[in-house]
């Protein structure tokens, strides 16, 4: 019987449908619902459970609106948000490597539930992977004030003052969804030996927010050994001041019609702030005048709260508080465009608008020309998105690595370039495309929309040396290519991803490093 005891209480997960080799444990609860009295508090310790708890379901996923394919969606009333999920060979030796995933979506949607998040294959390469959920949005990344000028904060249930025992500035922590993820990290270390994972070789992934939220992770002291190394895929460039973080909290305070303090926001249930942050991010989204945010409107990110963070993982990296952890980045090369693919970009087509998007973002007239000279003969919105992903993602991620090594840290670089035609339409190396190929999940239906339909031979093999690669650097420190040595260039220090019949991208992949690193890469606030 594929039963586990943890220090909360026994779990009974089933044989994966893939490879029965490997067991899947889901939904188990690493902290307790973050709603009633705890809702906007730090993660509190879920309560023990006698008998054995079925796990065999994902759990409820984080309040938000997104509906992804093959995924549950969240309902009001689904509260046990804070549930993990393990895969782990059922006769696997012990003490193995540990993977433990942090999804992407903007800091407001996605889940564990994906299925592109299937751990059956790479525990099939001998890791035990751990996926989990956390708070998202304003739960998650909301800035809830200072406490209203001595009034006692109802209960969001009752209506009952709640006694303050946590009273002080962390009462009400900046970064809930971050202390979720230590939380679950706390949760790994103290159970992960009973599904055969050892506490000590613990590798933290992400990618996009995910990404970001393990950099940050790997510079914060509160998480400090809780793992060793870290998988950061397509970091996004999005940081915020308390400041800024107040601001958003007054928008969308104002959208959901409650005062912007602690009780007003307590008093919105999940779901009126989630319809808030909708209404929020559609404004910016059709105002061309409205600043940065017009062009991604995602108003959620973690917050240099001076508590849990003080600072960009960029500048903190660059400042060595990265410390022994040991990377791996990787970036796609066309990241941006699936951002334009699924609606959620601003379209730049003239010559007027890509003037003021520079302008919004301060980006140098020799950046932009830099980048239309190499599109030869390209669309204005080719250039803009070109633009986007180094500004976004790919530069920021490069940095990133960049930063570390300089500061004396063991990292290594990669870039996602596997690219192909298909029935007459280009198949982009863009944003999230990489991750089935790491996951070892082409198969999936669901994801064929990012990889450009069913996988040939030549996909599989690259998505076998992918998972490889993830499950060597979690279980050796080694991916298969040497470390960073210095600054990113296109020599044997970065590797690039592409099935065996590709040609390198040029100019048009990965050929524009050169200009942002004298053009400079603005700092972005979320």
């Amino acid at each position: 019987m594929d039963v586990f005891t943890t220090k909360s209480g026994s779990v009974r997960g089933r044989r994966a449908t893939r490879d029965r080799g490997v067991v899947a444990v889901r939904g188990i609860p690493y902290a307790a619902p973050p709603f009633g009295r705890l809702r906007f508090r730090e993660p509190h310790p879920v309560e023990p459970w006698d008998g054995v708890r079925d796990c065999t379901a994902f759990g409820p996923v984080a309040p938000q609106s997104a509906e992804l394919p093959g995924a549950p969606s969240w309902s009001p009333g689904d509260e046990d948000i804070l549930t993990l999920n393990v895969w782990s060979p059922a006769d696997g030796p012990g003490d193995l490597p540990v993977l433990v995933w942090l999804h992407g979506g903007a800091y407001v949607f996605g889940s564990s539930a994906q299925p592109d998040f299937d751990g059956t294959a790479l525990a099939g390469r001998g890791l035990v992977v751990v996926t989990l959920n956390s708070r998202l949005g304003f739960e998650g990344f909301g800035h809830v004030p200072d406490a209203d000028s001595g009034a006692p904060v109802p209960d969001a249930d009752s209506g009952a003052p709640v006694p303050d025992a946590d009273s002080g500035a962390t009462a009400f922590p900046d970064n809930r969804g971050l202390l979720d993820q230590i939380a679950a990290l706390e949760w790994v270390r103290d159970n992960i030996s009973a599904f055969g994972g050892s506490p000590d070789r613990v590798t933290l992934a992400g990618q996009s927010s995910g990404a970001t939220a393990a950099a940050c992770l790997a510079v914060a002291g509160r998480a400090r050994g809780l793992f060793r190394r870290a998988v950061l895929h397509s970091a996004v460039n999005a940081f915020a001041t308390v400041e800024q973080a107040a601001r958003t909290t007054a928008e969308v305070a104002a959208a959901a019609g409650v005062p912007a303090t602690r009780a007003g926001l307590l008093a919105a249930p999940p779901e009126a702030l989630v319809a808030a942050t909708d209404r929020v991010c559609e404004r910016y989204a059709q105002d061309p005048g409205s600043g940065q945010r017009h062009y991604d409107p995602a108003i959620y990110g973690p917050v240099a709260d001076g508590v849990l963070l003080t600072a960009d993982p960029l500048e903190a990296l660059a400042a060595g508080a990265g410390g022994t952890v040991e990377l791996l980045v990787c970036h796609t090369t066309e990241e941006y465009w699936l951002l334009d693919a699924v609606g959620s970009s601003a379209r730049i087509t003239s010559e007027a608008q890509l003037a003021a998007f520079a302008a919004d973002f301060g980006l140098s007239a020799p950046l932009v020309e830099g980048h239309r000279e190499r599109l030869p003969g390209s669309p204005v919105l080719d250039v803009y998105l070109s633009l986007c992903s180094g500004l976004l993602f790919a530069e920021y991620s490069t940095r990133l690595a960049e930063a570390h090594a300089l500061a004396g840290g063991r990292v290594f670089l990669a870039r996602f370039d596997r690219r192909r035609d298909r029935a007459g339409q280009r198949v982009r190396a863009w944003h999230c495309a990489d991750i089935p190929f790491a996951f070892g999940n082409l198969h999936e239906e669901s994801v064929h929309f990012l990889v450009g339909g069913p996988p040939g031979a030549a996909d599989q093999e690259l998505s076998r040396r992918m998972t490889r690669a993830w499950a060597g650097f979690a279980a050796h420190g080694d991916p298969g290519w040497a470390p960073l040595d210095g600054p990113a260039g296109s020599g044997a220090t970065v590797r690039d991803w592409r099935t065996a019949a590709e040609e390198p991208a040029g100019a048009a992949g990965h050929g524009f490093r050169d200009l942002w690193r004298t053009a400079g890469l603005p700092s972005l606030a979320p």
